[in-house]
């Protein structure tokens, strides 16, 4: 096929993904005539997992779609709340974001996370198996292809990352359901089953207490209690809007 000339629009949310040059409207490109719209997208630097339609002379058009001469493209972001059909929605993070996992885990959202990095096949396989939305900063792991589903974390910071997953996928919450080491769930446990687990004051200090059903570990209303609460309440008032 004959190289072909479009000319490509990015959303202002896809923004930090292009050049400066391609981020105040419509600008020319040139394609090789064979690519496929969604490889011409992510060679601007935008992962698939980020959009949400490509629309070509004002008519959606799927990523296989191949650009012809004059074509005008308009790249939008995925839809908020963000739907993930197939499986129940649960997740998978990147090696660098522990504390969003921890949170996740704390408003009892299913979040897998390996503390090591396995690298970025074994994560993919990993989501595929699993089916599980991959959380990541690393736009190569996004595109990798056995993805099943996949997501950019847009900030570095804890408290914005979690309330952008929380915004973007709506994920259903239970607080104080799940271990926040390793991602189980817990029950109830009294002062004698965890006992082998408690430092003296605390044994004497506390009576209310959780087990984790997969690592054992114990759980009660300690030093940080207040300010996990306060995490807690901060995403429930985002839910309830």
């Amino acid at each position: 096929m004959k190289p072909a000339e479009i000319h490509i629009e990015v959303a202002p949310e896809l923004a930090l993904f292009v050049p400066h040059v391609r981020r105040g409207g419509a600008t020319p490109l040139a394609t090789d005539g064979v690519s496929t719209l969604g490889h011409v997208v992510e060679s601007l630097g935008i992962p698939l997992t980020e959009v949400g339609a490509l629309v070509v002379n004002d008519r959606v058009a799927p990523v296989s779609h191949i650009p012809s001469a004059g074509e005008s493209v308009v790249v939008r972001p995925v839809p908020r709340p963000q739907q993930v059909p197939g499986a129940p929605l649960r997740f998978l993070l990147d090696v660098h974001l522990g504390t969003l996992a921890r949170r996740l885990r704390l408003l009892g959202v299913d979040a897998a996370y390996e503390s090591t990095d396995i690298g970025d096949p074994a994560l993919a396989t990993q989501s595929a198996t699993e089916q599980r939305v991959m959380l990541s900063r690393d736009r190569g792991l996004l595109r990798r292809r056995e993805l099943w589903a996949g997501a950019y974390i847009y900030s570095t910071h804890p408290e914005d990352q979690l309330r952008d997953v929380l915004d973007r996928f709506a994920p259903d919450l239970h607080p104080w359901t799940r271990c926040t080491a390793c991602n189980g769930l817990l029950k109830p446990a009294t002062k004698e089953e965890v006992a082998d687990r408690l430092e003296g004051g605390t044994e004497r200090s506390y009576d209310v207490f959780a087990q984790c059903g997969d690592c054992g570990r114990a759980y009660w209303k300690g030093a940080h209690h207040e300010q996990l609460e306060a995490i807690v309440r901060e995403a429930l008032r985002m839910r309830t809007g």
